[in-house]
């Protein structure tokens, strides 16, 4: 422990000398036994922020997934040392569907009222009567005879001479 240093001030009174020497060694004891102002430790170790639970949950839940698939494929690889290296590559897997029978009556609706209206085309009378076309054509070729044989030789509209 240090001494204090001899005050270079000329002792004027002894009483005086030490009050100064009492205070400067109060002083001298504040300064060591001075607490830092800045908190220079470590943050405290909060183990819910490093310890992720939920990430450990899923990990474990994935390997207990590969533990299952591991365990299924040594039962199947077991089963085919069992029985001599066959293996079934047979699909007799037939497709069902959840929608066939309302596709089915659907079809059958579709079918009921195609049949319908076949009917009434069938049994519709035509709108075009070609036998009256006919007739009138006939006519037609009538007149143009006659009046051909009235007026000789006419022009068509196109410039070409009919006989």
């Amino acid at each position: 422990m240090h001494r204090a240093p001899q005050l270079t001030l000329p002792r004027g009174s002894k009483y005086l000398q030490s009050t100064w020497e009492k205070a400067y060694q109060d002083h001298r004891k504040k300064v060591r036994d001075a607490q830092p102002l800045v908190d220079t430790r470590a943050p405290l170790c909060l183990r819910h922020l490093h310890l992720n639970i939920k990430k450990l949950k899923l990990e474990e839940e994935r390997l207990s997934v590969i533990d299952r698939d591991n365990y299924l494929l040594l039962e199947k690889m077991s089963c085919i040392m069992r029985t001599r290296a066959q293996t079934d590559n047979r699909n007799d897997y037939t497709h069902k569907s959840l929608n066939r029978g309302n596709r089915e009556q659907e079809r059958h609706r579709v079918q009921r009222k195609n049949k319908i209206i076949l009917g009434r085309i069938t049994d519709s009378e035509p709108l075009y009567q070609a036998r009256k076309w006919q007739e009138d054509w006939a006519r037609t070729e009538k007149y143009q005879d006659t009046r051909m044989k009235h007026h000789g030789r006419q022009q068509t509209c196109k410039g070409k001479s009919r006989n």
